[in-house]
């Protein structure tokens, strides 16, 4: 049996110079190729014109493009959002969303085909795990977005409006179908990739990645002082109701990861994003919301208040504005934690995680 092809975008650019070298190929030629790859974001092999014979040969026998193509796409009654489902070379399917706010865009990209850690409010927990996905199919979904923002009739239909996106990709949120610290390898490798400044060259603080606390990556992200955002799932602050919304607090109970995240903050510097997603009647109201302020008192926090977005599989709605504005009143006024409610975008076209994928496999 022949050895699997490698994909390209699986590579850091010192792994592709390391690559050459073994082909006996000149590395210098990894700027040109590298440049193609997330500059010119070439599609295939026949539009880098200008890479040398030999160069081409061996990556024609021997590699191939990750680009994924797109199965399903929605785009929001509003225009702000598009949803893409992209398919995978194993018949498998994810979720990317570029989400359009005034002077940025954003992808939201998948990290896993289905998540293993049960979120009940989550399609995508709902869904379960079925496997990781590499680096260059974590990187393949922030080209696919950068493409599209090339110019295009996505960008025309943006550009007849007053705060038309920017041309470029400039903010990731790993949030999308997944838990990105359960893959915490192959993510971290793909972040590599997208800050490498040669290429797309994302700014650590435009990268957020969203975990529902799994402690051990907490710990791992604060000994490597990775520097990105870090986003905390907390949806409860006690620990009976917190595992009774996220399964995986059972495994890491909410003092664990408490403990975790002081840990963070105290050897990285950083502020954590704690993320509540407000479900009516459960867990929005104003004793809810001391709850959390006695929890996150001493610590370097913003709390992210997410309406919840509905799923078929959950019986829960999103909070009202009244509740969730009473909410954020608590935080700041007893507590002098910042908050912010997070705008819902492309409910129209089930862009919560996981939806689509589970709208596309029952249609």
């Amino acid at each position: 049996m022949s050895a699997p092809r490698l994909n390209l975008y699986d590579l850091t650019r010192e792994q592709l110079r390391g690559q050459l070298v073994r082909w006996e190929l000149n590395p210098v030629h990894v700027a040109r190729l590298w440049n193609y790859l997330y500059i010119e974001l070439a599609a295939s092999l026949d539009a880098m014109p200008e890479l040398p014979p030999k160069l081409r040969a061996r990556l024609a026998a021997e590699t191939h493009l990750g680009v994924l193509p797109t199965a399903l796409e929605t785009a929001s009654g509003d225009g702000f959002t598009h949803k893409y489902l992209l398919a995978l070379s194993d018949a498998e399917k994810i979720e990317t969303v570029l989400m359009r706010f005034t002077g940025r865009v954003t992808a939201c990209v998948s990290s896993q085909v289905g998540c293993a850690m049960g979120c009940v409010f989550c399609a995508t927990g709902q869904m379960g795990y079925t496997r990781h996905l590499t680096p260059g199919e974590i990187v393949a979904q922030a080209v696919h977005v950068a493409r599209a923002l090339r110019p295009s009739t996505l960008n025309s239909q943006l550009s007849t409006r007053r705060d038309h996106a920017p041309a470029r990709l400039r903010n990731i949120v790993l949030m999308g179908m997944g838990e990105p610290l359960h893959n915490y390898d192959a993510v971290m490798t793909a972040i590599d990739i997208l800050r490498d400044e040669t290429g797309l060259a994302l700014g650590a603080e435009r990268i957020t990645l969203s975990t529902v606390g799994v402690v051990p990556g907490i710990l791992r992200l604060a000994r490597e002082m990775r520097p990105l955002h870090l986003a905390v799932s907390l949806h409860a602050a006690t620990q009976a109701e917190r595992a009774a919304l996220v399964p995986a607090a059972k495994k890491w109970p909410l003092d664990e990861l408490m403990a975790a995240c002081r840990t963070y903050s105290e050897m990285t510097g950083r502020r954590i994003f704690y993320e509540w997603t407000l479900i009516e009647g459960k867990n929005d109201s104003e004793a809810h919301a001391r709850a959390v302020g006695e929890l996150l008192r001493g610590l370097d926090a913003q709390v992210n208040l997410i309406p919840l977005n509905p799923t078929d599989g959950y019986d829960g709605a999103p909070t009202r504005s009244a509740a969730a504005n009473a909410f954020q009143h608590v935080l700041a006024t007893e507590f002098k934690i910042p908050s912010t409610v997070r705008q819902r975008r492309g409910i129209d076209i089930a862009a919560g995680c996981g939806q689509l994928a589970v709208a596309e496999s029952a249609g």
